[in-house]
């Protein structure tokens, strides 16, 4: 019996059609690549220093003596959260004309009582510095980027079942209406907690339209292109949308601005609405024939290729449907000993890897140099590094070439710490070369994760493991802000992770140029790991490209 691949093959692979869908359903990712990187230039900090009011009478003198030195990176910097005492300060000032007559270190301190002035040399305007998210309340800052990634990890759970209910289509533009709308009424946030709560919303609508994008594309496109689809198509697109960012930052300096300027491109995707179809595979098990056989006509029209007299037999009907049965729940995941060590390795290293990508990406306003060209370059890096990946998806091992990326991501994060401050901007390259090597492990990892697990749990194994990256991306925003105590130990803690995660991947079984599991019991094992599982299955056909098996990963469970 054909299969829905066999039954499309007709088609063609890489016709006008499919062309049309790639661009296009490729181009919709755009807007994700600066969604949730905007906080990096929203919320970033601004120097700042204790307000001192205007109605004290201080002389020039003593008005440049009101914030205490305080020893910062080595050099000798005021301070940010303290003040003088000023009415020690009037009364001294009214006895001593000069202040550098007297020890200043004895005068007592205090808070910022009267709230601080913030520098305008970089931004107009912040999140920091509209509701002086400082000092005794700078947790407010790095908690606000994880309520967006809490929003992210919400939208995974929900993602899978609206798209599967709704259709692709509708999730697709929904969510993109969705990421439009709220990036609107952020601007109008009264305070920070309503900015919190709209940031979350918005985290539900960017991974939901993403994950819409996947799967729509993964259906409608053919078995030899999709790899090429995952990861030049749609990472390519998301890291111009990332460049996009800082070039837009760069002339707009106010965050409600920013964010409404980039909300705006949202409305220009309105026309895709009659460009993207929906699913066919979809239709077909919702029952939709007649749906789902007009835009293989229209396909095919497109493709100029003569349409089959009869597109599905009822039995192929039927089978199309089957596809759709889950045999097996998530607890097979760690039923035995050889899934359940394969599951734990694999959920840590894809938590480290979060962690690893999310705190590089948003901790380029602390690097040497201008903080737009860093964001640029920590986002055209992205380029290479899919394209990188992609080749060693074709080619080499899984195994080595995602052991091998971490490990290269690790030793340079680690090495970060020994370069001379003379010498910043080598630390600079070094962690932009760590970004890289992330970044190509995370396109890798995609595709060995879905190679480990058997059909029956393909889709419920991918899925998992990425609810477990968005655990380390909640937890990213907190690893740059350790900055804040040593300069380099975001770098150490990252470093360190990954070069540990890099070791475990070694753990796991290769699985290049084998053929696919279908059972749990037919899974390459781990060293020392035996499996018994003997239950019944429905046998889902496996989807390969190429003679190396490479996996599509179907996102609609993710």
């Amino acid at each position: 019996m054909r299969d829905y691949d066999e039954i499309t093959a007709f088609l063609g692979e890489w016709g006008p059609f499919q062309k049309m869908i790639f661009f296009v359903l490729s181009l919709s990712v755009f807007p994700n690549g600066f969604g949730g990187l905007s906080i990096v230039f929203v919320g970033d900090v601004p120097d700042h220093r204790c307000l001192i009011p205007g109605n004290l009478n201080l002389s020039e003198a003593w008005l440049n003596r009101t914030i205490p030195l305080e020893q910062e990176r080595g050099k000798l910097q005021p301070s940010q959260c303290r003040r003088y005492r000023l009415d020690v300060i009037r009364n001294l000032s009214a006895t001593f004309a000069d202040p550098d007559s007297i020890n200043m270190s004895e005068v007592e301190q205090e808070p910022c009582l009267d709230g601080w002035e913030y520098s305008k040399d970089q931004y107009i305007s912040t999140i920091v510095s509209e509701w002086d998210l400082v000092c005794n309340n700078d947790w407010k800052m790095p908690f606000s980027m994880s309520i967006y990634f809490l929003g992210v990890l919400t939208g995974s759970f929900i993602s899978g079942v609206l798209s599967d209910g709704f259709g692709r289509k509708a999730i697709l533009f929904g969510t993109m209406a969705v990421q439009t709308g709220f990036n609107m009424l952020q601007v109008l946030s009264p305070n920070w907690e309503i900015f919190c709560v709209v940031n979350f919303l918005i985290g539900i609508g960017q991974i939901s339209n993403y994950v819409a994008a996947y799967v729509l594309g993964s259906e409608l496109l053919g078995k030899s292109i999709r790899i090429t689809y995952s990861t030049l198509g749609v990472g390519i697109s998301y890291a111009f949308g990332y460049m996009f960012l800082p070039l837009v930052a760069y002339f707009i300096r106010s965050w409600q601005i920013l964010l409404f300027t980039l909300s705006l491109i949202g409305l220009l995707y309105i026309p895709l609405w009659w460009l993207i179809p929906e699913s066919p595979r979809w239709l077909l098990l919702k029952g939709k024939v007649q749906e789902s056989e007009a835009i293989l006509r229209y396909a095919a029209k497109k493709n100029r290729v003569t349409l089959p007299e009869i597109l599905f037999s009822d039995f192929e009907l039927e089978d199309v449907k089957d596809k759709n049965v889950k045999s097996f729940t998530v607890t097979c995941l760690i039923k035995t000993r050889n899934i359940r060590g394969i599951t734990i390795i694999n959920l840590i290293v894809w938590i480290i890897m979060a962690i690893g990508y999310y705190g590089l990406s948003l901790n380029t306003p602390n690097l040497h140099g201008d903080d737009y060209l860093n964001c640029f370059f920590s986002a055209a890096i992205e380029i290479p590094a899919n394209i990188a990946a992609w080749f060693f998806l074709q080619r080499y091992s899984r195994k080595f070439s995602l052991s091998g990326s971490l490990f290269l991501g690790g030793i340079v994060l680690f090495f970060v710490q020994l370069i001379p401050p003379n010498l910043s901007i080598l630390a600079t390259v070094l962690v932009m070369v760590g970004k890289l090597a992330n970044t190509c492990a995370f396109a890798i990892i995609y595709a060995y994760t879905a190679e480990l697990y058997p059909t029956v749990v393909r889709n419920t194994g991918v899925g998992v493991s990425l609810m477990a990256s968005r655990i380390g991306s909640i937890i990213s925003p907190y690893v740059f802000f350790l900055g804040v105590y040593y300069e380099f130990l975001p770098y150490i803690l990252m470093g360190s992770l990954t070069v540990f995660s890099a070791t475990l991947v070694l753990l796991l079984p290769e699985t290049v140029n084998i053929a696919l599991p279908d059972t749990i019991d037919q899974m390459q094992k781990m060293k020392g790991f035996k499996s018994t599982c003997n239950k019944r299955y429905y046998l889902n056909k496996n989807e390969t490209t190429g003679e190396n098996n490479t996996v599509v990963i179907k996102k609609e469970d993710i």
